[in-house]
């Protein structure tokens, strides 16, 4: 799926456009164990109600793809004859009326989550009868070309607030507000089917994690019995790793502000482009900035294989995933330095009489802790 398909999905959890009539979940406390479950009706919600409850499950489609929006693909096996494939299959088809399937759905999930603290598990069904949309773009709403029906799922935590006082305007009066327990943003979710080429693929599903550290495998490998993807964070700690280790003494301030150079260049090319498909930079393309900034063959046939060893041979990644591209970051023990990554040229590094030293251009107003100085 890319952005424009994730976006126009997303536009439908308002409560004017969603055609969702029942949201279905479970309440699941610290020890595993289901207190209550729910079909909560949405018609005989409150606007108010209704609105925030779709703005909850409308974030299980936020964030960045390749971050947040991570692509689970099924074997062709696992949509032929596999349980995990089966069920999902079982929820969206039944529109989860299949209390049989409902509830082998909460108990693989509740098995498989490590979440901390009371949680909701809620799951909602959709039918959008998508738009025509012709070649140049425009949409012709009345002119269906298929109806795309699918599941969303949400794990939300459920956290208990703080006391609190309150002054109520109209009453001209404080008061204290009692904590109480209130449903968090999704930590995990996904879609199945995914919306590819604004088309059902039942061979792929979307799937979100709030946290770019961590992408909760177990739940994963459950639901879909697939392995998780590196997340997001994993992924650029690992590149760091593999370029200064490979690199050895061509690991250079230059050779690095290239590469994170050439990365954000693509990052911001793409945006500018406004391309529909995701970003991503092969092993390949990072190997020729290397070669152009004289790195020695050997160097490089090391990063090729590190690279192939930790994230598959042939696997293409994010840039996004990779640098900062708001800011290059020097660091020492003791000291952090944060360039505008379109002035990496004012840094440079420099051994005078034995000592290494990091020496950054001052031509312009220079301040410490607030206070301007001055350079004599």
């Amino acid at each position: 799926m890319n952005e424009k398909e994730i976006g126009e999905l997303r536009r439908r959890f308002r409560a004017d456009k969603s055609n969702i009539t029942h949201v279905r979940g479970c309440y699941v406390n610290e020890k595993k164990e289901i207190i209550s479950q729910f079909d909560q009706s949405m018609a005989l919600m409150g606007p108010e109600e209704s609105e925030k409850l779709l703005g909850i499950l409308r974030k299980t489609l936020s964030g960045t793809l390749g971050k947040n929006l991570l692509d689970i693909p099924f074997e062709t096996r696992q949509v032929v004859e596999g349980d995990e494939h089966r069920l999902l299959m079982a929820l969206r088809d039944s529109e989860l009326r299949d209390q049989e399937a409902v509830e082998a759905f909460f108990q693989r999930a509740i098995r498989s989550l490590d979440l901390e603290g009371n949680y909701l598990i809620l799951l909602a069904y959709d039918a959008y009868d998508v738009p025509y949309r012709s070649k140049d773009g425009d949409s012709q709403a009345d002119a269906s070309s298929d109806v795309f029906r699918y599941v969303l799922c949400a794990v939300c935590p459920v956290k208990l607030t703080k006391d609190a006082l309150s002054y109520f305007v109209y009453e001209n009066k404080f008061r204290n507000l009692e904590a109480d327990w209130v449903v968090a943003a999704p930590e995990a979710g996904f879609l199945f089917p995914a919306f590819d080429d604004r088309a059902t693929n039942l061979y792929d599903a979307l799937y979100y994690t709030r946290d770019t550290a961590g992408n909760h495998p177990d739940f994963v490998d459950a639901i879909f019995h697939a392995p998780a993807p590196m997340p997001a964070a994993v992924q650029k700690e690992t590149f760091q790793t593999i370029l200064g280790d490979t690199l050895a003494e061509d690991s250079s301030y230059q050779v690095v502000q290239t590469v994170h150079g050439q990365l954000r260049e693509m990052i911001e090319e793409h945006k500018a482009n406004h391309e529909d498909q995701p970003l991503t930079v092969s092993r390949d393309a990072v190997k020729r900035v290397l070669t152009d900034c004289g790195v020695e063959d050997r160097h490089v046939d090391a990063f090729e294989a590190r690279y192939d060893a930790a994230f598959g041979a042939g696997t293409d990644l994010s840039p996004r995933n990779l640098v900062d591209a708001k800011q290059l970051e020097i660091a020492t023990p003791d000291v952090t330095i944060r360039v505008n990554p379109d002035r990496g040229d004012l840094v440079e590094t420099r051994v005078i009489d034995g000592a290494r030293y990091i020496l950054i251009r001052a031509e312009e107003d220079v301040t410490v802790n607030g206070v301007q100085i001055q350079i004599g």
